[in-house]
């Protein structure tokens, strides 16, 4: 039961890094490297119900490799790796978003959560 959860979790982690990866480079014309990062902003496929898929898919893929080893210590990674992130994210990410796409980074992150993804896509509406 651990093995197939654990592998379940990876698979998801991996889809999504690879998802996002594509989605950086055809819709955001840039890739994951700050050296080269997307130049508009995408809020298409995963990116429609939560901000951070490519990180999530990280978490995914960390969390997945402690269940399948039953690691204390690799589930210690996972929870001080997303808590890292967090504040990268929070202090260093999201306030360099807003200076880059402006106006429609802030609408994006009043409608999709950071973490938690929507039950329904975010249509670029908003709410």
């Amino acid at each position: 039961m651990d093995f197939a959860m654990g592998t379940l979790l990876l698979s998801g982690g991996l889809y999504l890094v690879a998802t996002t990866i594509k989605l950086f480079a055809q819709m955001g014309k840039g890739t994951l490297l700050p050296s080269n990062p997307p130049q508009k902003l995408v809020v298409a496929g995963p990116y429609r119900y939560v901000r951070n898929p490519m990180i999530s898919g990280v978490i995914l893929i960390l969390l997945g490799e402690a269940v399948i080893f039953g690691s204390v210590y690799l589930l210690a990674w996972f929870f001080l790796f997303w808590t890292l992130l967090h504040f990268v994210i929070l202090f260093y990410e999201e306030p360099g978003l807003v200076k880059r796409f402006g106006g429609d980074y802030e609408i994006y992150r009043e409608n999709v959560p950071r973490w938690i993804p929507r039950l329904s896509p975010w249509d670029g509406s908003t709410e």
